[in-house]
């Protein structure tokens, strides 16, 4: 997995680096309702910095700044916004904590210039 795929995934919102929940899923190979489901299962697991549910003024934000192209990626569903830290939580849950794909991300995350 190239590093500059992840780091065009990954943008700042509420003062912090993140990635969505749909590009989080297409890197680590998970499909976005297997990794939404882990998610809120283990919910009160994950402190709230680490990880929240965009508003619709948000999602428009996300929108215009083209991270996405339009609402219609989510289906409806309101998407997540992961932070640097809850990679790992998220790894133990779908079970890729191992995998190169989790260790890329973190460095994704550290290597991006976009500030």
């Amino acid at each position: 997995m190239e590093l500059k795929i992840i780091q065009s995934k990954i943008f700042h919102l509420r003062n912090c680096k993140v990635i969505l929940d749909l590009h989080l899923a297409e890197l680590c190979n998970v499909e976005i309702r297997i990794l939404k489901q882990a998610v809120r299962r283990n919910l009160n697991g994950y402190p709230s910095d680490f990880m929240f549910e965009l508003t619709e003024e948000k999602l428009q934000f996300v929108i215009l700044q083209n991270v996405i192209p339009s609402k219609r990626h989510f289906r409806g569903a309101r998407p997540f916004a992961f932070t640097e830290q809850i990679i790992p939580m998220l790894s133990n849950v779908l079970n890729i904590l191992l995998s190169p794909k989790s260790k890329r991300i973190k460095i994704g995350f550290k290597t991006n210039n976009n500030d």
